[in-house]
């Protein structure tokens, strides 16, 4: 089965407006590792009690790398993914209070070091405005295939590297918001988790790419992940939602009042006694309330 197929059946699961507490686990899955790539030594559980307001005991940098994420992770529906302006306000919401400049393109040389080698020399700095321009109007290509544009500007942005620091976040994190753009169950798909499993990898074949001065094995790199990614969320997410998953999924997706042939038309595959069982519950348990009666029942969102 293809990426394409994937999606698909992805999408007619209704996986990709899964239920509120499967959504907040991978958020903290992608934060984890897109951080811990960096070295960030936070636990998951470390980062769902900073999540919830809790004291965690750790280093202050990585405790502050942590807060900034989730605010930016948090924040992603707002920000536009063709637009330089946002891409430098979430490097600034990311980087906040961990280098100076941050939400600015670096201002001297810089080369990537690996054990005693040098992995890689940057472009000079003073191209940097020029070429990060170039690469947000090919964003605009409408010709280009989503999945691949993706994967190219990760791996463009990580070759100009434009920042002094928080490269490899930022194009972890732009990839998941071009790839949104069109297929939003990106938000929800940790696809960060295996790059981490696997670094060596990941830095492997970006160096290779250097050498050949094209992304093509890096796209091809990049496309097994987010395969990969989206079998691994076939198989853990065949479960059927409950009643109460499945209210809350609606009322998330749906305005003030509604009624249950509303309801019935957001679920198409349900029962009309089924529909009626989950918003009776619903009222039970005090998540919606219920106006008028038989033909005339509006309910209403909490």
């Amino acid at each position: 089965m293809t990426v394409s197929e994937k999606i698909g059946e992805v999408n007619a699961k209704y996986l990709v407006k899964q239920n509120p507490t499967l959504r907040k686990q991978n958020k903290i899955k992608t934060i984890h590792s897109s951080l811990s790539i960096e070295g960030n030594t936070l636990s998951e559980e470390q980062i769902t009690a900073i999540l919830k307001n809790k004291r965690v005991i750790g280093p202050e940098k990585d405790i502050l790398e942590v807060v900034n994420a989730l605010e930016v992770y948090n924040d992603l529906n707002s920000l536009k993914y063709k637009s330089e302006k946002d891409f430098l306000k979430a490097h600034k919401l990311l980087m906040k209070n961990l280098i100076q400049n941050q939400g600015a393109y670096r201002k001297s040389g810089v080369g990537i070091v690996k054990g005693s080698k040098v992995a890689h020399i940057a472009p000079p700095y003073e191209n940097v405005p020029f070429l990060m321009k170039d690469l947000f109007e090919y964003l605009k290509d409408k010709s280009e295939i989503t999945l691949i544009k993706s994967c190219v500007f990760h791996y463009e942005m990580e070759f100009i590297h434009p920042f002094m620091d928080g490269n490899g976040r930022m194009g972890r994190l732009w990839q998941t918001l071009i790839l949104m753009s069109e297929y939003p169950l990106f938000e929800f798909l940790p696809f960060e988790t295996l790059i981490s499993k696997n670094q060596k990898e990941y830095y492997k074949v970006l160096s290779a790419c250097d050498k050949e001065g094209k992304s093509t094995k890096f796209i091809t790199y990049m496309l097994q992940i987010i395969d990969t990614s989206l079998s691994g969320l076939l198989e853990n997410s065949m479960k059927k939602l409950n009643e109460t998953e499945r209210l809350e999924l609606f009322i998330e997706n749906t305005k003030q009042e509604f009624t249950r042939k509303d309801y019935m038309k957001y679920f198409s595959e349900l029962s009309s006694a089924t529909a009626s069982r989950d918003l009776k519950k619903g009222v039970e348990n005090q998540i919606i309330n219920k106006s008028g009666d038989k033909k005339t029942t509006i309910y209403i969102r909490k």
